[in-house]
């Protein structure tokens, strides 16, 4: 890993889908999960639709527009399916590989992101099955992510672009599992399934992840120079002691702090209530912790309820059910100063790390023609530039 601060973007919904992001991929379905979206359409308009939106969704002009940001970095999630070998799922193995040259033309480091498990890790709509969360549980499964980490180890290890690879993103853990209500906010389809579904263990998440650093640095040749990356779980404090192991080399904490979550643990939805929380929680706990092992801030963003003008609770949209404002309740220069202040506060906070990756790169959503989106644009970097929200790097 290099010394430099990462300032990087994320390419969420590309590989991944998440229907909130690009509700008219899932047109014609009641799927809200990538799991049903092709149980629910003819296979040939399923292969059809999903081709043409990984086409056309990120391309060579995206990397340049990124580059041109001063951004340095593309954290790219990717799914359990990725080689084609779990149908009926396409695989995106192809794309990945066009990322890589993008990034290596135009510049910028690739994290590998393992977004997804099969039966999920966290039970949330974006790990492709809502309201299941039992992959922990299952030990072929496990052992399935455990290759598929090594097959990407062996593709991207001695590429130049190559930054790291995150081994599973966002699993649900004991310290979450209560506040992200994941059995009432993401109902499962199938009830039979989603049977024993429950958070992951801090123990077993930890045995996990030191199999999967001997798997990547032996089985996949990952070499040292190429970091190993590990999900909080929601709960930062958990593993100070864990990175005290001295067999564990060039290895990142990722942490994923919204204000959406912040709102939830209680911060007033003030444009000074978020300040202050930023600048007494987060701040001082990002520089403890990267006193044990650099810390990135894998994903954040600007979004919050006051710049909604309605309590999202926690960044429930229509999609939830939630109704949003009918009516901008700020003004073109309130909303400015309310995201201004908090990209501030939150790029400071982040600096006391080693990177961050604002969440997301674009989202398809029509926040101005489609109601109750008010707000959501904040979810996208490009509209937040666009509007002056956050600070670009020319140089």
């Amino acid at each position: 890993m290099t010394d430099t601060f990462i300032n990087g973007v994320n390419l969420g919904n590309w590989l991944v889908l998440e229907k909130w992001m690009n509700p008219a991929l899932f047109d014609g379905t009641t799927a809200d999960d990538e799991y049903y979206l092709p149980t629910q359409l003819d296979p040939a308009v399923y292969e059809a639709r999903i081709k043409t939106h990984r086409a056309e969704y990120i391309t060579e002009r995206d990397f340049a527009t990124i580059k041109s940001w001063g951004l340095s970095s593309v954290r790219i999630p990717v799914p359990y399916f990725i080689f084609g070998d779990r149908p009926p799922f396409i695989g995106c193995i192809e794309e990945l590989d066009k990322a890589f040259n993008w990034a290596e033309k135009y510049g910028l480091s690739i994290l590998i992101d393992l977004h997804t498990a099969p039966m999920s890790q966290n039970g949330f709509d974006n790990g492709g099955l809502s309201g299941v969360c039992k992959w922990a549980q299952l030990s072929d499964e496990v052992e399935f992510v455990l290759t598929v980490l090594e097959r990407l180890a062996r593709r991207y290890g001695t590429r130049k672009a190559l930054m790291g690879i995150e081994v599973i993103n966002e699993p649900n853990t004991t310290a979450s599992w209560d506040s992200m209500n994941v059995t009432e906010r993401y109902k499962a389809v199938d009830p039979e399934m989603a049977e024993g579904t429950g958070p992951i263990e801090f123990d077993w998440l930890k045995d996990f992840y030191m199999t999967a650093y001997r798997r990547l640095r032996g089985e996949g040749g990952l070499p040292e120079d190429k970091a190993v990356v590990f999900h909080d779980g929601f709960d930062i404090y958990q593993w100070k002691e864990f990175f005290t192991n001295p067999e564990l080399k060039n290895v990142i904490l990722d942490t994923h702090q919204y204000l959406m979550m912040a709102e939830i643990a209680g911060c007033p939805q003030t444009a000074e209530g978020y300040d202050e929380f930023v600048r007494n929680t987060y701040a001082p706990m990002i520089a403890e912790v990267s006193e044990y092992v650099p810390v990135i801030v894998g994903e954040w963003c600007l979004f919050n309820s006051a710049g909604c003008g309605v309590d999202t609770h926690g960044g429930q949209s229509v999609l939830n059910g939630e109704e949003g404002a009918a009516a901008e309740t700020l003004s073109a220069q309130e909303k400015r100063d309310l995201y201004q202040g908090v990209a501030a506060s939150q790029l400071n906070a982040w600096s006391k790390g080693a990177g961050q990756y604002y969440w997301n790169y674009k989202l398809l959503t029509d926040t101005v023609n489609t109601p109750g989106w008010i707000g959501w644009d904040s979810w996208d970097l490009g509209r937040c530039i666009a509007q002056d929200w956050y600070p670009v790097d020319h140089k």
